[in-house]
């Protein structure tokens, strides 16, 4: 217990090293005195994570559908409350958009901090997000983007409440809060047959969080160039941090139209097309008078020509590349 103490001195210590006296506003809060918690919680996920995956690799997946869905409508209302009463908040305090202080809007900055505590809270409910991949083993959906996102948020956000709860600080949980409504709606719907067809907005998740760290990242440059004394120190830090999402981001998104592709090339699917493969060759097997069917096999090896032709399967979609034997028959 003495060590923990000691421990948990010198990380205070460190941080007002860096970042000086905390927020006074906030003092008192759930998890947020001391910075063990947070840090212990970030440990044990990720050690679940790892050891979870080696547990789960010779045991079948457990199908959660029942848990998943009330997971998913959960997180779906408290990211709609979150975004609601961010919205409602801000604008009724008169928040600029362009650039907001920690100081400015007296009670309203305390109702703000108070929904970007749910928002710190909500990194750590998201921890099972990942802990249902491991349980479900979709393993290829656990890269290394997830698990750097999930853990870093959530002590980021532990800081942003200790020392800029308010302010500047709610441009982007009103963004993100907003995308996980559109994330978290789909995936409980997801799991309801009868639902998915309506599920159209599913094609625009990935483009939409592209976008919101894009808007996020001009957001902190406009306050940077334009200040209005919230600290340039935390803008800059935000702005390098999303800059990191952005490139594992697009990094992720290429990997992952790239796989798309080379698994339509090599679908099975592509059987469906012979039929077209086989009229493109009789086309090009030309007859001249007199000819019988026969004489195809009774042609030399010069008169035969390879041409290379792209298919396209008007059944799959499917783009391919054939070799036909094009021959000058009876000529």
């Amino acid at each position: 217990m003495n060590h923990l103490q000691s421990l948990d001195e010198r990380l205070n210590a460190l941080f007002y090293f860096l970042f000086e006296d905390r927020d006074s506003r906030v003092r008192g809060w759930l998890l947020l005195d001391s910075y063990l918690p947070t840090l212990s919680l970030t440990i044990l996920y990720l050690l679940t994570v790892y050891l979870g995956s080696k547990y789960m690799r010779n045991r079948p997946a457990y199908s959660l559908k029942g848990v998943l869905q009330v997971y998913n409508f959960s997180v779906t209302m408290l990211s709609l409350y979150m975004l609601v009463e961010l919205v409602s908040a801000t604008l009724s305090a008169g928040y600029r958009l362009q650039c907001q202080g920690l100081h400015e809007a007296g009670e309203a900055d305390l109702r703000v901090a108070k929904v970007l505590w749910w928002y710190y809270f909500s990194k750590v409910i998201e921890f099972l997000d990942t802990i249902f991949f491991v349980l479900r083993k979709k393993n290829s959906q656990i890269t290394f983007l997830h698990v750097y996102h999930h853990a870093s948020m959530f002590n980021i956000w532990w800081c942003v409440l200790n020392w800029i709860p308010c302010g500047q600080s709610f441009f982007g949980p009103t963004l993100n809060s907003f995308i996980h409504v559109c994330m978290y709606s789909y995936y409980g719907l997801s799991t309801i047959p009868s639902m998915q067809k309506y599920l159209w907005w599913k094609r625009y998740l990935t483009q939409a969080q592209l976008i919101q760290f894009i808007l996020t990242i001009t957001h902190t440059l406009s306050a940077i160039v334009v200040p209005c004394g919230f600290p340039v120190g935390c803008l800059l830090f935000q702005f390098s941090y999303m800059a990191t999402l952005v490139i594992l981001f697009v990094n992720f998104y290429v990997q992952k139209k790239t796989a798309r592709r080379i698994h339509q090339v090599q679908s099975p699917k592509w059987p469906l097309c012979l039929h077209q493969w086989h009229q493109l060759q009789e086309e090009k097997v030309v007859f001249g008078p007199g000819c019988q069917d026969n004489d195809l096999l009774q042609q030399p090896p010069e008169s035969i020509h390879v041409v290379t032709l792209l298919l396209k399967c008007s059944k799959t979609g499917i783009s391919f590349s054939m070799h036909v034997l094009y021959r000058n028959l009876c000529t």
